[in-house]
Order: C-alpha cells, then sequence, then structure tokens
C-alpha cells in the first residue's frame, strides 16, 4: 500500500492551514494601543499644523487676530516675524510671543491664547462618507464615526485603529469605538470578519 497519496493530502492541507493563519493574523496587524497613547489624550494640547489660533495682546488692537500654524509649524505674527508653534502648549505660546514683544516693542505684553479651530480629524474605512472632518474637543471614535456617516454594513463596531502623532513619532494601536480622539487623528473602520 503506497501512502504517498495520503502524504500529499497532509502537505495539501498544512498548505491550506498556513495560509488560513497568515490571512488571520493579517487582520490583527495593529496591537491595542501602547500605555502612551492613552496618555496624550489627558495631556495639555499640543499645538501643530492646521490649527488655526486667536490671539489677543490687551489694548493692541493691530496685533490682535486669527493665525494659522503653518505647514512647518510657524506663525507669522507682526513685528516679532515667526513663532515656532509646533509641540507647543497654549500657555509656553502665550509666554514665547509676549517674551519677543518685550524686546524692544511693549513694555508689558499681556497675551491670550485660544483655539479658533483646531485640526481635523480623518475617518476611513467602512464608514459612509470616509473624509476629514472638524475636531471638537472630547470627541470620541464614536462621534467621528457618526459625523462620517457611520459605519457600513460590514464595519467592525466592536473597534477601530487610530493613527496619531506622539512626540513626533507617528503611532497606530487598535482602541475601543468610545476612546477619545485628538486633532490630527486618523481613524481607520476595518471590515469585520464575519
Amino acid at each position: 500500500m503506497s501512502f504517498a497519496p495520503i502524504k500529499r493530502v497532509i502537505a495539501r492541507s498544512a498548505l491550506v492551514l498556513g495560509t488560513a493563519v497568515m490571512i488571520l493574523s493579517g487582520c490583527t496587524g495593529y496591537a491595542p494601543a501602547p500605555k502612551g497613547f492613552d496618555q496624550a489624550a489627558i495631556q495639555p494640547y499640543r499645538l501643530d499644523s492646521g490649527d488655526r489660533l486667536r490671539i489677543s495682546v490687551f489694548e493692541q488692537p493691530s496685533l490682535t487676530n486669527s493665525y494659522t500654524v503653518d505647514q512647518a509649524g510657524y506663525i507669522a505674527f507682526p513685528l516679532i516675524g515667526q513663532v515656532a508653534a509646533r509641540g507647543q502648549t497654549l500657555p509656553a505660546m502665550e509666554a514665547a510671543i509676549a517674551a519677543r514683544l518685550k524686546q524692544g516693542y511693549l513694555r508689558d505684553p499681556d497675551v491670550t491664547i485660544e483655539v479658533d479651530r483646531y485640526r481635523p480629524v480623518f475617518v476611513m474605512g467602512e464608514v459612509g462618507r470616509p473624509g476629514q472632518y472638524s475636531y471638537v474637543p472630547g470627541m470620541t471614535a464614536q462621534n467621528a464615526i457618526a459625523i462620517a456617516g457611520g459605519f457600513t454594513s460590514r464595519g467592525n463596531q466592536r473597534d477601530v485603529d487610530v493613527t496619531r502623532k506622539i512626540n513626533g513619532e507617528v503611532i497606530t494601536g487598535r482602541a475601543n469605538i468610545s476612546a477619545p480622539v485628538l486633532a490630527g487623528d486618523t481613524i481607520y473602520v476595518r471590515e469585520r470578519l464575519f
């Protein structure tokens, strides 16, 4: 009796099983979000390209205006020129502008900054209308998905992949749909398996 046909069947079965394992493991390409990922949501807001700021200088109406953080991470401010904004918190930015204005322009400048418009969030994958949407403080992944037309019939409604820039490094992790998102995040809704 020849065992050659049985060996071929076993070899083919092992090949099919190995391929199925590789396909299924490819579906879980992102690990759960690292610890620093969630910590970024409770840190003070950090400015980046696309943020529009309302800057007020007390008793200086010619300096009070809205300024947008450009692609290089700077704002162009009257009298003092380019001011680095990327990665700065609002209090740090206020102090930097006040210090530069003090150098020969104003005696004791009182600078106040608030975010006029946050940079957008991006929603992709299995949603009704993928695209770019306005960020609102306190937004969750589920809120962003709702704004993007909700889940498609094939969308995975348990968790999403979120890509976020933390300390200059772009990180992607899997998060629950109730997880908070930050301005500039990209939310990807995967297709569910069944």
